[in-house]
């Protein structure tokens, strides 16, 4: 099987591992690397090899585009300094931490230890957000745990950047060290700001939506290329501050709502290849790592994933619960009372340090040589022990994170009322612009009609919001309306399709129609 045929079968088989993990209502990084890893020592299926220099530059920019897209630059702010203490101090610290088990209990050279720490030192808690957003946990919690794995990113791999020189090169200087991860990983966020701030604003005069959903998705990599390659900074922190800026100015600057939506679901196809792709990869490639480990028994390199693994989740829990018996110099250092939150709180914090699709990509991007052309030392033993924190934080971890919540009893905050109000917020400033005279040429009827849909629509928000948007009264009310509409709706779908089946409209025609209806319908949910 070529390299193309492998790639479609495995961009299928995560799909159906996905769908899988769906049905059994288990997040799906679990089956994708248990399948990946299934699917590795299926005989006579070739591994799929990716050449390491292409991991970050295919990966990464859109996977950290997405997720800085969607966070809230002024929530971040809110809880800046936990943030900062998470992204940066804990992240450093775990990386000293695991260099310091690997170096003296499994016995790797100092720069391939630091390599190993820097993978594993930022967490992923894609999948943690999902279990939040089911169960519903302190809003304060997933902010500060979405922020920590934004900027975290981008500790930990420029801090990857330097330990890899350092093993490639044979030079490395603590003081030289210092001042290029602070010129690096500042001047990323600068240039990725910059460019946010210079290219956004021509964005606004693409009209076509194909052309805009591919300029989405370029502009992420000509970010990361021109910060990486050119200005030599960090292109993740570029990736993220730029993802930031047009996060928060795209509904403005893009008004268009179909481009939006289509470039929306673009993305959520994009991204979930990708994510999958790497998880599934990873597995897929185990048996040849294994091969790569002659040296190693099958038990001491499980021991030496033990130790680390257990590296990671105590540096990760000691930071939650011994750095808050220092909170008077906390406090008086950085004015925060961050670390006089609640031990639950905490608990779920620490327990949510899921490593992920970043580190797999870092650890699969380690160079297979040195500069004086020797092989990069203890390459396979580095992506081995990767491979198990992540199998070991996605199966103990992610499937022991919802009972976790369960039995801490936290008190869900629904943002239900907070959406009603927009909306309501929304319906009335409509309302008012119909009051005003427009000078436009439109039927005072179908002024009355729309006069009339606003009016029903603030009735409904206005009762949810009484209601508190989560009674049973209301919610039943909502449903039957729902299903209400869906039905006229399907009337109206079916109607178009008899007269498509009977050739009195084209299939042209019935798409647009149908197009129409669909989003129609998809405003239901809402």
């Amino acid at each position: 099987m070529h390299a193309v045929e492998s790639l479609i079968f495995l961009l299928g088989a995560a799909a159906l591992l996905a769908q899988l993990a769906r049905t059994l209502r288990v997040p799906y990084p679990v089956f994708l690397v248990l399948g990946g890893l299934a699917i590795g020592f299926v005989p006579g299926l070739p591994a799929l090899e990716i050449p390491p220099g292409v991991i970050f530059l295919v990966f990464l920019p859109p996977l950290l585009n997405y997720a800085a897209f969607f966070s809230s630059p002024r929530e971040l702010r809110a809880h800046l300094r936990p943030i900062a203490f998470l992204a940066i101090v804990l992240v450093l610290l775990t990386m000293v931490a695991v260099a310091l088990v690997a170096h003296l209990l499994i016995g790797t050279p100092w720069g391939v230890s630091f390599v190993l720490g820097a993978i594993l030192a930022p967490t992923d808690p894609v999948t943690a957000q999902a279990v939040f957003g089911r169960l519903g946990v302190p809003g304060r919690v997933r902010t500060i745990i979405e922020g920590e794995s934004l900027v975290n990113d981008g500790t930990g791999l420029v801090a990857y950047r330097i330990a890899v020189a350092a093993v490639v090169t044979g030079a490395f200087s603590i003081w030289e060290a210092g001042l290029d991860f602070l010129l690096v990983g500042g001047g990323g966020l600068l240039v990725g700001l910059v460019l946010g701030w210079v290219v956004l604003p021509l964005w606004a005069r693409v009209r076509d939506p194909s052309i805009f959903i591919a300029l989405s998705l370029l502009t992420a990599y000509a970010v990361y290329v021109l910060a990486e390659e050119v200005l030599h900074v960090s292109g993740v922190l570029a990736v993220v501050s730029y993802g930031l800026y047009r996060g928060w100015r795209d509904p403005r600057i893009f008004p268009d709502a179909s481009t939006r939506m289509r470039n929306i679901s673009f993305w959520g196809v994009l991204i979930f290849l990708l994510e999958s792709m790497l998880f599934v990869l990873i597995g897929q490639q185990l048996p040849a790592i294994l091969e790569g480990l002659g040296e190693y028994r099958v038990a001491e390199v499980l021991l030496y994933g033990v130790l680390v693994y257990g590296t990671l989740v105590v540096a990760r829990f000691a930071w939650f619960f011994v750095v808050p018996s220092l909170n008077p110099v906390f406090d008086r250092l950085l004015h925060s009372g961050y670390m006089q939150s609640p031990w639950q709180e905490r608990l779920l914090m620490g327990w949510s340090g899921m490593r992920g699709a970043v580190s797999l990509a870092a650890a699969l991007a380690v160079p297979m040589s040195t500069s004086g052309g020797g092989a990069f030392p203890e390459r396979d033993l580095i992506v081995f022990l990767t491979f198990f924190a992540i199998l070991a934080t996605l199966v103990l971890q992610v499937l022991t994170l919802s009972p976790l919540i369960s039995a801490l009893r936290f008190e869900g905050e629904s943002n239900r009322v907070e959406e009603l109000e927009a909306r309501l917020e929304g319906a009335r400033a409509a309302l008012d612009r119909l009051e005003q005279p427009d000078g436009e040429e439109v039927p005072q009827s179908a002024k009355e009609r729309m006069r009339e849909q606003y009016e029903e629509r603030i009735e409904r928000y206005e009762a949810g919001i009484e209601a508190g948007g989560t009674t049973e009264e209301y919610s039943a009310s909502s449903a039957a309306w729902r299903a209400w509409r869906r039905g006229l709706i399907a009337a109206e779908r079916e109607a178009v399709l008899s007269k498509r089946d009977t050739g009195e409209i084209s299939p042209e025609v019935m798409r647009r129609v149908l197009r129409d209806l669909d989003l129609e319908d998809s405003r239901l949910d809402g």
